[in-house]
């Protein structure tokens, strides 16, 4: 969770200092205005594209731990080394 914490406060800094910059640049109001708007659509997409990595990465996560879960219950081999396999597929799609 301390990565999401440092990516959302890297962002929010760039966005603010983007902002800021934009505020005391010497343009018109409206030309302004545009940049700023313009500016805080990216940041917004720019968020949404690392949540869904990140949604991605814990989905794989509790995938392949569910897998392992259920390969460690499992009573025959074919079954455990299954459950092994997809949950080694599941930790590759998290890295």
């Amino acid at each position: 969770m301390k990565s999401g914490k440092m990516l959302l406060g890297l962002i929010s800094g760039a966005a603010a200092g983007a902002a800021l910059g934009l505020l005391f640049a010497p343009k018109k109001g409206a030309d302004t205005r545009k940049a700023i708007s313009d500016s805080s659509n990216e940041a917004i997409e720019g968020t949404k594209g690392k949540f869904n990595e990140f949604s991605d990465s814990l989905s794989h996560k509790v995938d392949a731990l569910k897998n392992k879960t259920k390969a460690s219950l499992s009573s025959s081999k074919a079954d455990q080394k299954a459950h092994e396999a997809k949950a080694e597929i599941h930790n590759m799609k998290a890295s």
